[in-house]
Parts: structure tokens; sequence; C-alpha cells
């Protein structure tokens, strides 16, 4: 298989070196990629091996005793625009070079291994940049946790939705809800002993399960999961215990201890990988049957994306989007374009418009009609009429 990605590696050889990238493939393997879909190169194999022309992300590993390597190699990938993630230990600015005192760095521990892994996967377009949480629960059992989570996820630069804090006066309440769930990677449920007794609540719930959304769910003390509970494709329960509530009462004015929010932050994000890999499966399957009754044949690539050549040479790249097609789907189209290797293609970013609210669709629209004629986005009500075609 020709390597498409190169994860650079720099700096000291510390054993968190290995652990990383280890990770990284078990990542690769929850997204169902083949592991060497990522070349890992290490500084003294950058003449032979790196190639100008490739996606190339870089990790810069710091020495507590200041012993910088690799500074000549890590100064010529700056210039050539390559992005370069520090990892420190102790200090940045003793276990970071100078060269490098402008990068944003991660200070290296077990909690942080999935940030570290998923800004690699978000540096070549395997896993989206945008980090969406929404944070689903009952007001009258559990405000205290709901606001708790949401300060903390957002200081994690997570986007985080919050009913009361994210929905902008005069916007339509439950249609707004609606369309922030679909664009999300993950939802939190507070299972409280009420929450499947709100008509709502019970709603949120059946959406993410239709929608096939990731659930980290936290089961209250005072609560078991029910067989409804277990029924989500993507569930993550913990169960709660009352050591982890700062009052122990758990009740809608009681929060959780620091050390279960970095639990639940770890959690989240080791989830974002997998529930974004079984939303682009769903999304390919139900593309491809409906080809295949249409008699257009479509080929899944290794990239997740999928391929079409037709009778007229016309080539289509069709790309699964999760969520709510933006600008930056386009951006992330034209890489894989680059990579397929197509001169003349035109490519369709397909998605589920289902909850996303009438304005954005009517947007999407506008852009399809007004903007780059090689890029549009095709949503899933329309793909019977655009596989019926000629």
């Amino acid at each position: 298989m020709k390597y498409k990605y190169q994860l650079i590696t720099l700096g000291s050889d510390v054993r968190e070196r290995q652990i990383i990238i280890n990770q990284i493939r078990e990542d690769l393997r929850n997204l169902k990629l083949p592991e060497e879909f990522i070349k890992v190169i290490p500084a003294s194999s950058i003449e032979d091996e790196y190639k100008g022309n490739q996606p190339a992300f870089a990790l810069y590993f710091g020495d507590t005793s200041s012993d910088f390597k690799d500074l000549d190699v890590t100064q010529k990938l700056l210039k050539d625009g390559t992005m370069i993630l520090p990892i420190f230990y102790d200090s940045f600015e003793t276990d970071i070079p100078r060269v490098l005192e402008n990068q944003n760095a991660i200070k290296y521990s077990e909690n942080e291994l999935n940030r570290i892994t998923n800004v690699v996967l978000e540096a070549f377009e395997l896993l989206r940049s945008t980090r969406k949480v929404f944070i689903s629960y009952r007001r009258a059992e559990s405000t205290g946790v709901a606001i708790q989570l949401y300060e903390a996820l957002e200081a994690y630069n997570f986007d985080v939705f919050l009913d009361t804090h994210s929905i902008q006066k005069g916007e339509p309440f439950q249609d707004e809800l609606w369309h922030r769930m679909t664009d999300c990677d993950v939802i939190v449920l507070l299972n409280t002993p009420g929450f499947l007794e709100s008509h709502w609540c019970k709603e949120e719930f059946a959406e993410a399960n239709a929608k096939q959304i990731g659930i980290v769910q936290l089961v209250w003390p005072n609560h078991q999961i029910k067989d409804i509970d277990k029924s989500s494709y993507l569930c993550y329960p913990i169960q709660l215990s009352e050591n982890d509530f700062t009052k122990k009462k758990y009740d809608k004015t009681d929060q959780l201890v620091e050390s279960m929010i970095e639990n639940i932050i770890v959690e989240v994000e080791s989830v974002r990988a997998r529930n974004l890999a079984a939303r682009q499966d769903n999304l390919i399957t139900e593309f491809r049957n409906m080809a295949e009754k249409n008699n257009r044949i479509v080929t899944v690539q290794p990239e997740k994306i999928l391929t079409e050549d037709r009778p007229t040479g016309e080539h289509i790249i069709y790309i699964p989007t999760i969520g709510i097609p933006r600008s930056t789907s386009c951006q992330s189209a034209e890489i894989k374009k680059e990579l397929m290797g197509y001169d003349e293609v035109s490519i369709r970013l397909i998605y589920d418009d289902l909850r996303i609210r009438d304005k954005w669709l009517q947007h999407l629209e506008w852009l399809n009609d007004n903007f780059k004629k090689d890029i549009k986005t095709l949503k899933k009500q329309e793909f019977q009429g655009w596989l019926q075609k000629s």
C-alpha cells in the first residue's frame, strides 16, 4: 500500500514515543483503517523516506535535561510549513527547544494520551477537527453536574452544547437542540433515576440511538441501568458512586470530584474516534446499498471514501461527512482528491440531513449553486434521485 500520511518523530528517544505510536495504530484500527495508513518516519530517515508532496505531521519529544536533538530537521520542517506538536514532561521552558517556543504543546500524561493521538488524526483529516459534545440531562436532578461538565469540557477545547447556555434568544429551542445533537461527536448523558421519565430526555436518548451517536453515560449511585438504557449502539456507561460527589447528595446542587471529571474527559476523548467510525460506516453502507439497487458500481476505498467511474468517463468521489458539512469539509475533500491521484474528478460530500435545520440546508444548497462546481454536498434524502440519473 502506498503511504499517504507521514508521522515524523523528532527529539529524544523516550518510551512515550512508542506508547503514542501504539495508540495511534490502535485508533486506526478503531477507525477501521489499515495500520500502515500512517508511515512513521524518524528524524534519521528524513532524507530517504520523507516526501514533500504528501501530508506530514511531526511530534517533537522534549528532554528534561535540555539535551535537544534533531534541531536542523525541526527547523527545516517548520520552514516547509509542517505542523509540529511539542510534547514535554516537567516544564515547557526547559523541556522544549526555543525554536518551538511559539508552538502549542501538550504535557504528557496517561490522561493526555488520547488527546495527543487525536491531534495527529485531526491533522491528517482522519478525524474531524471540530470537537463537539452534547450534554443530555434532567434539570431537576443534575443541573450542578451538567454545568460543571460544560465548563470543564469547554476549558478542554470542546464545543459543548448545554441547553441553558447554548441556544440564543429567539431561536426555536427544540429545532436548535436537534440540530446541535446531529452535529456532535459524543453525547454525555447524565442518567439520573428520573431521566427517562422526562418526555424530552427520552426523545434525546432515542434520537442518539437512531443517529448512532456515541454516548458516555454517567449512571447515578441511586440508579441502575435499565434494559432501555443498554439499547444504545455505542454506549459507554460509567457507574458513579457516592464518593464521586463532593456533597455526597447527588442531587441537582451537587457536583463531581475533580478526579471523576478528569476520567470523564478522557472517556469522551476516547469515544470520539470509535463514534466517528460507526457513523461513517453506517453512511457508507446506506449509500452503497442504494447504489447497488440502482445499478451503480461504487467502490469503498481504504480511506473510507467511495469512488465511481462512470461509463461516460466521469470520476466521482463520495466522501461520508459526519454532522453538518462546512467549508473545512471541502478543504478535506481537496486533500483526498489529490491523494487519490485524480486530475478530473467531481466530489460529493454525502451526509445525513435528518434534524439539520432548514436554514442550514438552504445555505448548503446556495453553496452548491454558487461555488465550486467539482465539490458539492449530497444529502441522504436525495441519494435515490442522484443515483437514478443516467
